[in-house]
């Protein structure tokens, strides 16, 4: 390969695919966190008190639900207070803080979205729907749980508790925004480049190959995935999600994997990093504000629904995607 043809190929396969994606990031980063400065989740939570009542959750409960539409930090410091008070078992706290999972995504929809987007294109669309999915059975099961493990509850108001400070003009959330984006941005593109580069010459030199047929040999546990899938698995539990992302951006771009496959092998990651995540992202703020043992409590219990949950749907999204 002469020295023009190898700055060819640099330019259009690694350079060229980064700096537009760089942008793309950039765009999908700003916007998600505009809409997420916005609070404009906010609109869905007085509707939630539908569900807070069926599940036979007390106002502050519900509060917290609704409060975790813009806040986790905030919905859960309200569960703290009222189990201090007495005025939530530490059973109605449990299943009230598996409840917030839902808005507790939705918190975060815009971002994860706009961030998956400029990786995967349309195939972001069921990544994200498919662990929006999650967090929908996840909730439902919830709600179930409340209504058979919790007495029935009088009529109350569960948004009368809810304050209006929340509100957030256009210019403010746009500073707001702004700020985010510049402490995200480097840290996407410090992670997103070096993976990308890496993938592609691991492609180029056939490691994967070599790879598919070692997992092909001994028949392991993860072998009915490709051997590059896996290389987007480690990435996902080694790192941030975002570098598993870059990965799969990267092989889905040249080729190395099908559209299913880049799924399966993004909900595989989403699950086995539970653990990972749990230590890195929930444990330093739940220790803060609940009780040792109630936030190891607190933690373990979300992530087994949440990995539950995600098995289930890459289950049946392998089985009919």
């Amino acid at each position: 390969m002469n020295a023009e043809l190898s700055v060819t190929l640099l330019w259009s396969a690694i350079v060229k695919p980064l700096i537009s994606l760089t942008v793309s990031i950039s765009i999908g980063l700003i916007i998600g966190n505009i809409i997420e400065a916005l609070n404009w989740t906010r609109a869905m939570a007085r509707p939630a008190s539908v569900l807070v009542r069926w599940a036979r959750l007390k106002d502050i409960s519900g509060a917290s639900f609704s409060m975790a539409f813009f806040s986790g930090v905030a919905s859960n410091s309200m569960l703290s207070e009222a189990l201090e008070q007495g005025k939530l078992t530490e059973r109605e706290v449990v299943i009230s803080n598996l409840f917030n999972s839902l808005p507790t995504f939705f918190l975060h929809l815009p971002t994860i979205f706009f961030v998956a987007a400029p990786f995967l294109g349309p195939i972001a669309f069921i990544y994200v729907g498919l662990t929006l999915f999650a967090a929908v059975l996840r909730t439902a099961l919830i709600v179930c749980m409340g209504h058979v493990l919790l007495p029935p509850l009088p009529e109350g108001c569960v948004s009368c508790m809810l304050k209006d400070e929340q509100k957030t003009d256009f210019r403010a959330a746009l500073a707001k925004a702004w700020k985010r984006f510049l402490r995200r941005l480097p840290k996407v593109v410090f992670i997103t480049a070096p993976i990308f580069v890496l993938f592609f010459f691991l492609k180029r030199y056939g490691l994967f190959d070599r790879l598919q047929d070692l997992l092909n040999s001994t028949g392991g546990l993860f072998s009915w995935l490709p051997s590059e899938a896996l290389g987007v698995v480690v990435f996902h539990i080694a790192a941030e999600s975002t570098a598993g992302l870059a990965a799969a951006g990267s092989l889905l771009g040249a080729g190395g994997l099908t559209a299913k496959q880049t799924v399966l092998a993004l909900l595989l990651g989403n699950i086995l990093s539970s653990p990972m995540r749990a230590v890195r992202h929930q444990f330093p703020y739940y220790a803060g504000i609940f009780k040792p043992r109630l936030a190891a409590k607190l933690i373990f219990q979300n992530q087994l629904l949440r990995a539950a949950s995600i098995a289930l749907v890459t289950v049946g999204y392998f089985v009919v995607g």
